[in-house]
Formats: C-alpha cells, structure tokens, sequence
C-alpha cells in the first residue's frame, strides 16, 4: 500500500503532518465548544476546569464536543456551562485520561437533565468564582 499524500509543506509551516487534516475527522485545531465547570481552589491554587461526560444509552460515560455554540445549546440547554477548546489538544487530553474517544456533535435524548439558572447559582453563587 502507497505512503498516503502528504504536502512537505506542513513540516516548514510548523503543522505536524499527523495532525493535518485526514478523511471525516477536523483539522487539529478546529475550535469546538465543551461541556465543562470552572474551579477556584482555596488559598490561591491555580484554577483547572472540569469537563463534563455525558453518559449514553448504554456504556461508559464519554467526553463531548460541538462544532457550534447553537449546536451545544440546543444540546445540553442554555444554562450548561462550557469552554472553547480546540478539537486536537481536547482529544489528546482525554485519550491520556485514559477516557473514551471524544464524541462529536454526539444525538443527546431530549429529556436529559439540564442546567437550570438555580443549579448554577448553588454551584458558582453570584459571583459565578464557585468551589
């Protein structure tokens, strides 16, 4: 089997050509919007972000991503707390977390729960720095 195309232009550019774009998957840094919580740890510790799994119809929980804002919202609901990330670096970080790939644009079943307005004021509280 021939060595697939690809451009010797990619290495001057600074793009590693295992990370150039490929068949049906997005170039590495395509921005994507996550489900994820901001934390603010006691006595000045650097703040991290959660991400938020959401489990399917059956097996484990999976880490999602979305291509559009909309498309998140219309998911998961108005209230659900998110970051953009690029779409390759989200991946690599969730393959060492030893997580299952990272579902895109996944079918979320209408009904699930959501985040309402209360939850996140119990959560974050007015000044949305939660724990």
């Amino acid at each position: 089997m021939a060595e697939p195309n690809v451009s010797r232009i990619l290495g001057i550019v600074g793009v590693d050509a295992a990370k150039a774009a490929q068949p049906g998957v997005p170039p590495y840094h395509t921005p994507v919007f996550v489900p994820a919580h901001p934390r603010y740890p006691a006595r000045g510790a650097a703040p991290r972000v959660d991400f938020e799994l959401l489990r399917p119809p059956s097996g484990p929980p999976v880490p999602v991503a979305f291509s559009t804002l909309p498309g998140l919202v219309d998911a998961l609901g108005p209230m659900q707390p998110w970051i953009a990330v690029s779409l390759g670096p989200f991946a690599e970080a969730m393959r060492e977390a030893r997580l299952p790939k990272v579902r895109l644009d996944p079918d979320v079943a209408p009904g699930g729960r959501r985040w309402r307005s209360e939850d996140l004021e119990r959560t974050y509280g007015e000044s949305g720095a939660g724990a």
